[in-house]
Formats: C-alpha cells, sequence, structure tokens
C-alpha cells in the first residue's frame, strides 16, 4: 500500500500541502471531546488535526507513511507548545493497538478497497469503549472536480460503504453531500464528500 516516497517528496515543498488549520468536520467535534483524552489521527501528514487535536489538551498519536510529513508535524507542535507522537508506518502493517483510542479521526485517508476494509477492521478494534471514530473522505460526487482527492475511483468514499464498514459501531451521523474546502493549496473549492460519526459500543 505505501507510497512514501511519493508523499516525502510532496510534503518537501515550501508550507503546508494542507495548510495548518484542522479539517473543519473534525473541529466541529470540539463538544464531543475531553481533555486527557487518548486520540489517534490516521493519515496525518504535516500534522494540522493531530496538533490541533493536542492543543485540545488530547494525548494524540499520529501516523502516517511519510517520515518528512511527520517531521514537519512535530515542528508544527512544537510551534505551539503541545507534545506530539509521532509513528512512520504503513497502515496495513503496524502493530494497532486494542481498545486504546478515544478517539480515531479519519480525515481524507483514501486507500484501496482491500486495504480500506482492513485498516477499518483494525480502527475499530482500536477504540476504547466509547470511543469515537471520525470519517472525511472524498465520495464519487467528487469525479472531475479541482478541490482535490484521488483520481482512482475505487479510493473514493460512499455512504453505503462507510456504513457496511463501520456497521458494527452506533451510527450517530453519516452525510453525503458538498462541502466548500479551504485546507492549504490542494483542497480549494466545493467538494463532494462522506462525512461520517460512530461511536464503540461501552
Amino acid at each position: 500500500m505505501s507510497d512514501a516516497p511519493a508523499w516525502d517528496a510532496r510534503y518537501d515543498a515550501e508550507g503546508f500541502t494542507f495548510g495548518e488549520q484542522p479539517n473543519r468536520y473534525l473541529e466541529s467535534m470540539l463538544p464531543r471531546l475531553r481533555p486527557s483524552q487518548s486520540a489517534l489521527a490516521l493519515g496525518d501528514g504535516e500534522g494540522r488535526n493531530g496538533v490541533w487535536l493536542a492543543r485540545q489538551g488530547l494525548n494524540v498519536t499520529s501516523l502516517d507513511w511519510s517520515a518528512r510529513g511527520l517531521a514537519k508535524a512535530r515542528a508544527l507542535a512544537g510551534r505551539h507548545g503541545v507534545a506530539l507522537e509521532t509513528v512512520a508506518a504503513d497502515l496495513t502493517r503496524w502493530n494497532w493497538p486494542q481498545r486504546r483510542f478515544d478517539l480515531v479521526a479519519w480525515i481524507f485517508v483514501h486507500l484501496p478497497p482491500e486495504d480500506r476494509a482492513l485498516v477499518a477492521q483494525r480502527a475499530v478494534a482500536a477504540l476504547a469503549p466509547g470511543g469515537l471514530l471520525v470519517l472525511e473522505g472524498f465520495s464519487p460526487a467528487q469525479e472531475g472536480r479541482r478541490s482535490g482527492g484521488p483520481r482512482d475511483p475505487a479510493l473514493l468514499w460512499t455512504a453505503t460503504e462507510a456504513r457496511r464498514l463501520f456497521g458494527g459501531m452506533r451510527l450517530l451521523e453519516c452525510l453525503d453531500g458538498t462541502v466548500l474546502l479551504d485546507e492549504g493549496p490542494r483542497h480549494q473549492g466545493e467538494a463532494g464528500v462522506v462525512r461520517g460519526l460512530w461511536r464503540q459500543a461501552g
């Protein structure tokens, strides 16, 4: 699955590819978060989401396959005076902990179908009882738009797929529609997305 060299090259550029501010859907979860909770930010790249979670007082693990991106994530955390654990690993090969995290943030992580199913299974198992999984990903409605996302349709999310993969948890919401992205140079303009929130049993 790993395409670390390509992402390292992308993150070698000046500035932040997807900006320094958190994803807006993740940011809307603030009322549900509590200091000292444990969070996992998947595919966190340069750290915008992980650092924001750490700034809310959470203990954050930022996981990405790009060591270059995570170096920038640590620098961003340092500028904000927060701690951030970074792990450079392929999501399909990482030694996932069990029942550890109060929050898993799956923000614009697009994987081939078999990898997506595997990582979803492991992400669910990594949630502590009562933990939340928050998802945002590009949907098929994104095809032809220039606001970001993969070109391979197999990598896109559908609400049906999200409901299936996370069906063992309590569904709090799952939305499919158009949003306006303003997340660095790579995510700009109207975008077709799936957004979802699930709670682990317990």
